[in-house]
């Protein structure tokens, strides 16, 4: 497993958490809290359009 380096874990409503993280290779990963060993794995481009869809309501219809 990379090195990651894990953002503090970010919860909604209801304790659903999930934390953000990067490693030195540009490679980005989200994860449940507390089962960072299991994360999805992206180029840190990806988290960074799918973070600008989310903001620009792209997501608001699976809420």
């Amino acid at each position: 497993m990379p090195d990651i380096q894990w953002e503090d874990p970010f919860c909604g409503e209801g304790a659903n958490c999930f934390r953000l993280g990067t490693d030195a290779e540009g490679n980005a990963y989200i994860a449940i809290a507390g089962q960072e060993d299991h994360p999805l794995t992206d180029t840190r481009e990806a988290l960074v359009q799918l973070i600008r869809g989310i903001k620009a309501g792209k997501a608001d219809h699976l809420l």
